[in-house]
């Protein structure tokens, strides 16, 4: 039988705010107010600011107020680990791979994604910009990334959505009881909850603090790492990690560089060190044409994990471009616009080459 948790947050919600639409005047009220107090403040009084700080901890619950960056949480997702899962983004990565899909989650701040297709070219920004850090030019408004202070204004103006920050502050608090909603689903399906990125290894003692509240919740965790990071930090989570998801990008440590930014040197000691120790691994392996698809490194990869008595399986992900809006929301540029993804008899070459190996082989995360 679960235990039952004890981290149900206190809530205060004050008052509806009503304003004026900048540009409309069109009075409208906003969303309430809500703070989420931890457990050992239900008992105070909420600050006045709806952006304020969690209250340090009293003794004994530092743990669920350590604070993270986050950027998503996917409920009822099922390509991330067994079961039914909820999967949870956290900001900040080491890597800059040419065909990542969330891009948004590779700085650690919180930054500005905006819309194009959605804007009104309304002015509403423009005209809530206390920093003076939009303008507009035609009918799109252009944002000044020196200026801004991300304080938030703009996107609240915005009716249409055109505008978000990727990235919010959260406790351990905080997340786990928004994903307590999912335990019984956990619990029938066999799921639980997988923490990605990003690289999660970037914040480690919000990982760690995270990985140990699941556990004492008896919440199955898979964690999804590329494994850039030192021993240390990956020694200190690991007996919390019930199933490693771990990226093995590319072979070749050349190319590694040239592709990811990284050597894979620290990623393949770490991924035998964990072998070594017993635990649950599942390759996730990126076919990008051009770059990871040939004989050579699928042969390398295949010896590599045939070698790894603790890889239970090896998950073949086929490259995709669906992120390419991504990179126009957040001003960047997406070099592999070009490239086409793997066609389905080629993906099942490449699965039927690693089993060869005498590995278990699945198309698909």
């Amino acid at each position: 039988m679960r235990a039952a948790a004890d981290l149900t947050p206190s809530y205060h919600t004050l008052a509806h705010r009503t304003c004026l639409h900048p540009v409309t005047g069109v009075e409208s009220t906003s969303r309430p107010i809500v703070h989420i107090l931890p457990p050992e403040t239900a008992g105070d009084s909420p600050s006045s600011c709806s952006f304020a700080a969690p209250r340090p901890a009293r003794s004994g619950k530092v743990a669920i107020l350590t604070t993270g960056t986050i950027f998503d949480v996917k409920r009822f997702s099922i390509h991330d680990g067994p079961g039914i899962r909820t999967t949870v983004f956290f900001k900040g990565c080491p890597l800059s791979c040419l065909w990542c899909h969330n891009p948004e989650g590779q700085r650690p701040e919180p930054e500005l994604i905006f819309r194009a297709n959605r804007c009104l070219g309304c002015g509403a920004c423009v005209a809530v910009c206390c920093q003076g850090a939009i303008s507009m030019d035609g009918d799109v408004p252009v944002t000044d990334s020196e200026k801004c202070k991300l304080c938030g204004a703009c996107v609240e103006a915005c009716y249409a959505e055109a505008r978000e920050i990727a990235g919010r502050e959260v406790t351990v608090a905080q997340l786990v009881s928004e994903i307590g909603r999912d335990i019984p689903f956990f619990d029938q399906s066999g799921g639980g909850v997988t923490i990605s990125g990003g690289e999660p290894l970037f914040q480690k003692e919000f990982l760690l603090a995270l990985l140990r509240e699941c556990r004492r919740q008896e919440i199955h965790t898979a964690l999804d790492t590329c494994g850039h990071a030192s021993w240390e930090a990956l020694d200190s989570v690991r007996e919390y990690v019930d199933v490693f998801l771990y990226d093995l990008k590319v072979m070749d440590d050349r190319k590694h560089r040239k592709f990811t930014g990284v050597s894979n040197d620290q990623a393949l000691d770490n991924l035998e060190a964990l072998s070594q120790e017993g635990h649950s691994i599942v390759l996730r392996v990126p076919i990008v044409p051009g770059i990871s698809d040939g004989e050579e490194n699928i042969g390398e990869t295949g010896a590599l994990a045939a070698g790894l008595a603790s890889v239970e399986r090896v998950d073949l992900l086929p490259y995709h471009h669906t992120a390419i809006h991504k990179y126009a929301q957040l001003d960047k540029h997406y070099e592999l616009r070009e490239t086409r993804p793997p066609s389905d008899e080629q993906m099942t070459e490449l699965a039927e080459a690693l089993r060869r190996f005498g590995l278990p082989v699945q198309i698909g995360g």
